[in-house]
């Protein structure tokens, strides 16, 4: 108990929970807004200047929405002195989400336009990328394997899945498997305190989760129209009250499980309200993920993904975004 390595990590530990308590991170997003505006205002020329279009933007965007998240683990992955757990799965759950993004990287890098730097420069560039990722893991002796292993790994698969990884699949998840891993350990990514998130902490992950479950029941279910009226208005019913009690469990416990438990009932709800549709408009997919890139860039301070999502929402067309919306809820 009065070990001087638990007293130093306990120490550090509250200092990190006082410091932290307030959401922070709503409040960079708030002094972002002027930001974003700039970003909105001047939205045709930077996606003149980047060669954006409706065409390729979802697959340039998830590269860099890769690209930066990575960046973002490695640089501000936090201190593992502060995990209370010894045995904690948080270096596994980065390594996934490190796996996620080279993979979705090497899976479309063939999108982008041909530029081979000289090979002097891409050995430099991997020489640190590798010290870079084996320094943000060094808890363990294994710790830089794992994470240079994932990173390989990824890459590898991905150049030979040559674009298998469907962007709208692979930035859900990628979003999903970081807020995820932020509520396991809200102290190692300085998002909140322990075990005390504010109703702000947790009123964003909810929305990612709404956001992401919808984009996969939109791209993945058939609207067939097969439910008749009758029945679907109690399954919806019933699936209403199902969804608001997780997320009211969620609320009161703050569970990994239970955020599972809110996609999973989220999604059925969502792949029912699709089915039973004559028809979905394909914008609305993108929509909500141009919602989740704004938020995700809100959560994770950075505010370069907001900009992309800002980007997007001025190139999508929003007639009847607000009643899509309603059908599926």
């Amino acid at each position: 108990m009065f070990n001087d390595v638990i007293v130093v990590q306990s120490a550090v530990s509250a200092f990190n929970n006082a410091a932290l308590f307030a959401p922070a991170f709503f409040w960079w997003a708030i002094l972002a807004v002027p930001l974003m505006i700039v970003v909105w205002w001047c939205a045709p020329t930077i996606l003149d200047k980047l060669q954006w279009g409706s065409n390729n933007f979802m697959a340039r965007c998830g590269v860099w929405l890769s690209v930066f998240t990575f960046l973002w683990l490695v640089l501000f992955g936090g201190n593992y002195q502060v995990l209370r757990d010894g045995a904690t799965v948080l270096p596994f759950m980065i390594a996934v989400v490190v796996f996620l993004t080279s993979l979705f990287v090497g899976s479309h890098i063939r999108d982008f336009d041909a530029y081979k730097p000289s090979v002097y420069v891409r050995v430099a560039c991997t020489t640190v990328l590798i010290i870079a990722l084996g320094l943000s893991d060094m808890h363990a002796w294994w710790g830089p394997v794992l994470q240079i292993g994932a990173c390989v790994a990824g890459w590898c698969f991905g150049r030979l899945a040559n674009g298998a990884m469907r962007p709208a699949a692979g930035m859900v998840l990628i979003m999903l498997m970081v807020v995820a891993s932020m509520l396991m350990q809200p102290e190692f990514f300085r998002f909140g305190q322990l075990g005390n998130l504010t109703p702000i902490h947790l009123l964003f992950i909810m929305l990612m989760a709404v956001c992401g479950m919808a984009v996969v029941a939109i791209n993945n279910v058939k609207p067939l129209a097969r439910i008749g009226n009758g029945v679907y208005v109690k399954l919806k019913w019933l699936m209403r009250v199902i969804v608001l009690l997780t997320m009211a469990l969620f609320l009161l416990t703050e569970s990994v499980p239970l955020f599972f438990g809110v996609c999973v009932s989220t999604l059925v709800m969502f792949a029912m309200s699709v089915w039973h549709c004559n028809r979905v408009t394909g914008a609305l997919s993108d929509q909500l993920l141009a919602i989740m890139l704004v938020l995700f860039g809100a959560m994770t301070c950075m505010p370069v993904v907001s900009a992309m999502g800002v980007l997007w929402w001025t190139i999508l067309p929003r007639q009847g975004f607000w009643t899509e919306i309603k059908r599926l809820l």
